[in-house]
C-alpha cells in the first residue's frame, strides 16, 4: 500500500506526500486504444487519472468518411475501482480508471471518423477531444484467383473433376501413407478452395494405410496459414451433404496452428471437439471462419481459450449436442433430477478479440454460446478479451445459461439473441471485468431456477442491459457494480422465492430507469434493493437488501425507476408465462409472441437512447426487445 513518508536533513524534517495519494477530482486523459473492429461494430478505450469524484464524461459522434452529418453515439462508460472477486479461486481484480464503449450498427468495410471530447466540470487535463479514423472488417470470403481442388471420398467411383484428391488430407497436404502420413511435400497453398464432394468421410484410425491419412489419434491437424486476401477454403462442393464422422475421437479438426481458414456447407458429427481452435496458455489460431455447417452429436462445438486468437467468425450453423432433448434439467441438485450429466459442454466459447458469432442454432447444450470463463486479464493490451459480438443467435434448452459473457473485459456486445429454456439463467455476465458488456434487445424465456441474467459469485463490474424482453426475475443474491438498466421488460412467473427485482448493488452509482415489471404474487417484496449508504463503494456479503411493497415505495426510497412502470402480459401479442409448478417443461418459441399489442402500456415509453433506438416507430421508444411495427428478427441461420 503506498503511504507518505518523512524525510529528515539534518535538525528539518519533510513531509514527502506520494502525488498519487492527493485527491484530484479533475480529470486527466491518458492513452486512447482503438480496439480491433467488426463487421458492423467499433469499441474504444480511454485511459485517465484523477475524476475522483466520477463526473467526467466522454461524448461519442460518428460519420462515414465522405459524409458532412455526424451522428450521435452511446457515451463511453465511465469505469474504475470497481472490485471484482470470486473467493473459491482467490481472484481479486480492481478496475482500472478509463472510459469504454461502442460505436453501433455501421456498415462492412467502411471507414468512419471517430469523435471522443472528455468533459469535467472541475477540468481536463492533457488531450480532450480526438478523432480517429476506423475502418470496419469485410467478412471473409474465398479467393476466386486461386485454385480449385476436388475431394472425393474413399472408394467412389464416379465421374470426377480435376485435380482430384482422396480424402481432405491428400487435397491438404499431399499424399501419405503409415508413417508417411506427416511428410507434406505437396501442401496447400494461400487462395486456394478445397471443394469437398457429396459422401461420407469416416476414417478408421486403427488402420495403418487408411485413405483418409488419419494418424492413430484420429484428428485432422491443420497446421497451414493463408492470409487475409487468401484463405484457405474448405467447402462443401454442393452435390450433395458431405459428413465428417469422428467416429468417437476427441477432437475431429485440431486447428490450433492455422490461421485464415474458411469451412463451409459440411456436416460434423460424432466426435468430442469438432473444432479445437486454441488452448490457453499453449496455442490458437486467428481468422477461423465456419459457416453454414452443422455440427451435431458432438460434446462441443467450437473451442479457442487462447488469448491471442482473433476475428474468428461463426456464422448461420446449426449445432446439436447431446443433452436431454426432452426436459429441462439443471446442474445442480436443486432440480428434481440433478444433476445432470454433461453430456455436450457448449455449442461454442471463444477469448481473444474481434470475434462474431451470429445467426447460429445452438440446442442441448449445458451453455450454448460462451466466452471462456479465463480468470484475470492479461496485461498486454493484445491479449485482453475485447470486442465482441454476439447476436441473432436462437439457444434452445441448456443445461446452465442461454449466453455467457463470464471472462470478457471490454466491449462485449450481445444483442437480439433470442433463448428457450435454460435450466438456470438467461445471460451470464459473471466475471465482466470493467465492461461494458452490452445485452442488448435479447429475448429470454424460461429459465426456472435462475433468473434474467447471472452475476453469480464473480462480482461483474460494468453492465448495461438495454430494451431486453425477461419472461423471467431479474434475482440476484450477489453483487454487482457499475450496472446500468435502460428500457427492458422484466415480467416475473409468480416463482414462489422471487421478486421481480433483486439487486446488490457494490456501488451507489448503478442505475435502472424506463422499465416495466410485471411483480410477483407470492407474498414477498415485490423489489429488493441493496445499494452502499453515505460512500460510492462497499463490497461487504451482508450489505442489506430494501424491501419494498409497489413500485412507488421502491420509487421514493431509492430514487431508482423514476420513469418505471407496471406491465402484465397483456402487453404482448400472445404471451404465456412458463408454469412454476412443472420447472422441467420444455416451451417451443412458436408457443408466444413477443411483439407488443397495439396501445399497450409498454408502446411510446421508453428512453432514447442515441446509436441504440433511433429507429423508433413512434412519440419516443418502446420497452422490450421489438419496437412496436418494426422488422421482425431472425433467430439462427438465415439459409434455413
Amino acid at each position: 500500500m503506498k503511504q507518505n513518508s518523512l524525510l529528515f536533513i539534518g535538525s528539518l524534517v519533510f513531509l514527502v506526500v506520494d502525488s498519487s495519494l492527493i485527491a484530484s477530482d479533475a480529470v486527466t486523459s491518458g492513452e486512447f486504444i482503438v480496439e480491433p473492429s467488426t463487421f458492423h461494430n467499433l469499441g474504444f478505450e480511454w485511459k485517465i487519472e484523477g475524476d475522483d469524484n466520477r463526473n467526467a464524461t466522454v461524448a461519442v459522434s460518428y460519420r462515414a468518411v465522405g459524409t458532412n452529418a455526424w451522428k450521435p453515439a452511446q457515451p463511453l462508460l465511465r469505469i474504475g475501482d470497481e472490485k471484482v472477486w470470486r473467493a473459491k479461486e482467490f481472484l481479486e481484480y480492481w478496475t482500472p480508471r478509463m472510459f469504454a464503449g461502442s460505436i453501433f450498427g455501421l456498415e462492412p468495410g467502411q471507414t468512419y471518423e471517430c469523435r471522443f471530447e472528455m468533459s469535467d466540470p472541475d477540468g481536463v487535463s492533457g488531450q480532450s477531444i480526438i478523432r480517429a479514423p476506423v475502418q470496419t472488417r469485410s467478412f471473409p470470403k474465398p479467393y476466386e484467383g486461386g485454385r480449385v481442388l476436388h475431394v472425393y471420398p474413399p472408394y467412389y467411383d464416379g465421374p470426377r473433376q480435376e485435380p482430384s484428391f482422396t480424402g481432405l488430407l491428400q487435397a491438404y497436404y499431399g499424399p501419405g501413407l503409415g508413417d508417411w502420413d506427416v511428410v507434406h511435400r505437396r501442401p496447400a497453398q494461400p487462395g486456394d478452395t478445397i471443394l469437398v464432394h457429396a459422401g461420407l468421410y469416416k476414417a478408421d484410425r486403427r488402420d495403418y494405410v487408411n485413405p483418409h491419412q488419419i494418424p492413430f489419434h484420429g484428428t485432422y491437424v491443420l497446421t497451414l496459414d493463408g492470409t487475409a486476401e487468401k484463405p484457405i477454403t474448405i467447402k462443401g462442393a454442393g452435390d450433395g451433404e458431405v459428413i465428417f464422422d469422428g467416429d468417437n475421437v476427441y477432437r475431429l479438426f485440431d486447428v490450433m496452428a492455422s490461421d485464415h481458414h474458411i469451412f463451409e456447407g459440411i456436416t460434423v458429427r460424432n466426435t468430442e471437439i469438432a473444432f479445437y481452435a486454441g488452448l490457453k496458455d499453449v496455442l490458437g489460431c486467428s481468422n477461423l471462419t465456419v459457416q453454414n455447417c452443422r455440427i451435431e452429436d458432438v460434446g462441443i462445438g467450437i473451442h479457442t481459450e487462447w488469448a491471442g486468437s482473433k476475428n474468428f467468425y461463426i456464422a448461420d450453423n446449426v449445432m446439436i449436442g447431446r443433452d436431454d432433448h426432452y426436459r429441462l434439467n439443471g446442474w445442480n441438485r436443486m432440480t428434481t433430477y440433478g444433476p445432470a450429466p454433461v453430456n455436450s459442454y457448449y455449442g461454442v466459447k471463444v477469448y481473444g478479440q474481434g470475434h462474431v458469432i451470429c445467426y447460429n442454432k445452438v440446442s442441448f447444450f449445458h451453455d450454448g454460446i460462451c466466452i471462456s470463463t479465463y480468470g484475470l486479464p492479461e496485461e498486454d493490451q493484445d491479449l485482453k478479451c475485447v470486442s465482441i459480438d454476439i447476436y441473432n443467435n436462437d439457444v434452445f434448452l441448456s443445461v446452465d445459461d442461454f449466453i455467457e459473457t463470464d471472462g470478457g473485459v471490454h466491449n462485449i456486445r450481445v444483442m437480439r439473441n433470442r433463448g428457450f429454456n435454460a435450466a438456470h439463467h438467461g445471460l451470464s455476465a459473471q466475471p465482466m471485468f470493467g465492461g461494458p458488456v452490452y445485452f442488448i434487445g435479447n429475448l429470454v424465456y424460461n429459465v426456472p431456477f435462475g433468473g434474467a441474467i447471472k452475476t453469480g459469485g464473480a462480482n461483474p463490474a460494468g453492465v448495461l442491459v438495454y430494451h431486453n424482453t425477461f419472461i423471467a426475475e431479474n434475482s440476484n443474491a450477489s453483487g454487482i457494480s457499475n450496472a446500468h438498466y435502460r428500457n427492458n421488460l422484466f415480467l416475473g412467473t409468480n416463482h414462489p422465492n422471487k421478486p421481480v427485482l433483486r439487486q446488490r448493488n457494490y456501488t451507489s452509482y448503478s442505475s435502472a430507469d424506463y422499465n416495466g415489471y410485471r411483480p410477483n404474487q407470492n407474498g414477498l417484496a415485490k423489489f429488493m434493493w441493496a445499494v452502499p449508504e453515505n460512500r460510492i463503494r462497499d463490497y461487504e456479503l451482508t450489505l442489506p437488501f430494501g424491501e419494498y411493497a409497489s413500485l412507488q415505495e421502491f420509487q421514493k426510497a431509492t430514487g431508482q425507476e423514476e420513469h418505471g412502470i407496471l406491465v402484465d402480459y397483456d402487453v404482448f401479442v400472445n404471451m404465456v408465462p412458463p408454469n412454476t409448478e412443472t420447472p422441467h417443461a420444455v416451451y417451443q418459441p412458436d408457443s408466444v409472441d413477443f411483439r407488443l399489442q397495439r396501445r399497450s402500456a409498454a408502446i411510446d415509453v421508453g428512453m432514447h437512447l442515441p446509436n441504440i433506438n433511433d429507429g423508433y416507430t413512434g412519440e419516443a421508444p418502446d420497452l422490450g426487445a421489438l419496437e412496436f411495427k418494426c422488422k421482425d428478427e431472425i433467430y439462427g441461420p438465415r439459409n434455413l
